[in-house]
């Protein structure tokens, strides 16, 4: 009925300071930025990780760092509470990863790539997802470095989605998966 519906207020929403979130529980999933060159799109990668839990990001190559307003303007303060690193490249990044017992999956169009809904996700074990420049993708060698390759399944006329677009239907899909095996029974945070 009309009316009956309202927005919740911020103090309804229950979420943690960025202090406390940044020291909190996380998902055992790590972002890689592969030479993401726009601000913006760094910054909205950062939210998400915020919003959906993961544990940090990993800015590779010429990726832009925080500080900076162009990507504080869409990151609306998750550079404080996503832990970040940098690599000079995401190719030591992933073989880094790797030898920290990480699966790790580029987000890439390659002939041997899983949809996203079969990708198989073994929670707890720590996973990092590898996303490409916006107009080069992921790197050859940095995909034939992963243990493999995921697409998100389109349906339209264009082959892609925006980076920050990517990222967070990617993390959505893969932080449910880790909730269902590592809470089953109860229903994400903030779904109804």
């Amino acid at each position: 009925m009309p009316g009956h519906d309202r927005k919740l207020d911020r103090d309804e929403l229950g979420r943690p300071s960025p202090s406390a979130h940044l020291v909190g529980p996380k998902f055992p999933i790590r972002l890689v930025l592969d030479d993401v060159r726009s601000r913006h799109n760094v910054g909205s990668i950062f939210r998400t990780a915020d919003s959906f839990g993961a544990e940090g990001i990993v800015l590779c190559g010429f990726t832009p760092h925080p500080p900076h307003r162009e990507i504080e303007k869409t990151a609306l303060g998750a550079t404080f509470s996503v832990p970040w690193t940098s690599a000079a490249n995401a190719l030591l990044a992933v073989a880094d990863l790797k030898d920290m017992g990480y699966r790790v999956i580029a987000v890439e169009q390659t002939l041997h790539a899983v949809p996203l809904q079969e990708l198989a996700i073994d929670a707890p074990s720590p996973l990092a997802l590898v996303f490409g420049n916006e107009l080069e993708g992921v790197s050859a060698p940095v995909v034939a470095a992963c243990h493999g390759t995921v697409i998100i399944p389109q349906h339209g006329s264009k082959h892609s989605l925006n980076v920050s677009v990517c990222a967070g239907v990617v993390l959505w899909w893969c932080t449910q998966a880790h909730q269902k095996q590592l809470f089953p029974g109860i229903p994400y945070k903030g779904n109804p």
